[in-house]
């Protein structure tokens, strides 16, 4: 999804039903069991329809947003500031539902305004489907040549493609997409290894290490998909020493945050002929400029953070919403709860 606010139209079709499912991934053990103190719920800056609906319909007291709003649906995510001043004149809010699955544009102030009693949810495991379709559809298109045949004007009599099947993939991070990847490349028989910050098992895939593994496993790796949260951990987790270490023929693909990696390092390995390609749905900077290096790079392909639009994560968004105000107002746990001392 673009940094832009998405949800402040009116006009979104589609239904959830009709299209995709929510992947729920792993909460925080120690926040997975927290609840809030239910009341009334207001939706900011704007109120489509969709998500008016998702509030009513779990039986939530939907009102404008004042000193009586306990909970809050911010659908902007590029309105930091506005969100902050709302959270400064409102202490009395409880619960704060964010719209997109990775909180990197907020993490300032998670940090800053994280306090007992305020639970911030995002969308995370909500868009999985459609980015983890889009993550595949992309490593298949490097791993078969595309943006070589795309661009050319001529005939190529070079044989050239390489099959995904019985091959060894890696992948950064172990959310929702994560998740829904392994689900989606298991008709291929691929062995899938994920490198994750805790280094538990995540279930399907044949090998989890910890981050700190993720130089060991890369060799070995035929696409490295990238599809982790952005936080100062992570910033930069693939740079040139982790390229340097895959093989020729891998194909890498970034579907998470454009900060994951090190565009200066991407190019030059591109450029250097190292990798059968790569392709990227985000960049740094983003939007990335005309001129840059990265849109003449070699075998590069580049999407322009579409994995998923506002028609596919409209109605997913809005049951992530009428799923936590039903279990906000019945005192349960809320699902994508954020820990805003990690950034997820």
């Amino acid at each position: 999804m673009s940094s832009g606010d998405a949800y402040d139209g009116d006009v979104v079709r589609g239904h959830v039903e009709d299209q995709h499912l929510i992947v729920l991934g792993e909460e925080h053990d120690d926040l997975e069991r927290t609840v809030a103190i239910p009341g009334p719920v207001s939706i900011a800056p704007k109120q489509p329809d969709i998500f008016t609906q998702a509030v009513t319909t779990s039986g939530g007291e939907l009102i404008d947003l004042g000193p009586d709003t306990r909970g809050l649906i911010w659908l902007s995510n590029s309105r930091v500031g506005p969100l902050d001043d709302v959270l400064e004149a409102n202490p009395q809010l409880n619960w704060v539902q964010l719209p997109w699955a990775g909180v990197d544009a907020f993490s300032e102030l998670l940090a800053r305004r994280g306090r007992p009693g305020l639970i911030f949810t995002s969308a995370k495991g909500c868009f999985a489907e459609p980015v983890a379709e889009h993550a595949i559809m992309l490593a298949q298109a490097l791993l078969r040549y595309l943006p070589r045949r795309a661009r050319a004007t001529s005939w190529d009599s070079t044989f050239l493609g390489i099959s995904m099947y019985n091959k060894r993939l890696v992948i950064v991070g172990a959310g929702g997409v994560a998740r829904e990847i392994i689900r989606l490349v298991e008709p291929y028989r691929v062995h899938v290894t994920i490198v994750r910050r805790s280094g538990v098992p995540v279930p399907g895939a044949h090998l989890t290490v910890s981050s700190d593994q993720l130089r060991d496993v890369l060799p070995d790796a035929d696409v490295v998909i990238v599809a982790a949260a952005l936080t100062t951990d992570t910033r930069n987790i693939i740079g040139r020493e982790e390229f340097d270490l895959m093989k020729p023929s891998a194909a890498f693909v970034n579907i998470a945050r454009g900060a994951l990696v090190d565009s200066v390092a991407l190019v030059e390995t591109l450029t250097s002929g190292h990798l059968v390609g790569a392709a990227t749905d985000v960049t740094d900077p983003e939007p990335l400029p005309d001129g840059h290096p990265l849109w003449t790079a070699p075998n590069m392909l580049i999407t322009p953070h579409m994995a998923d639009t506002p028609e596919m994560t409209a109605p997913l968004l809005a049951e992530r919403v009428r799923r936590n105000v039903a279990a906000y107002l019945a005192g349960r746990p809320l699902e994508g709860v954020v820990d805003p001392s990690l950034g997820y």
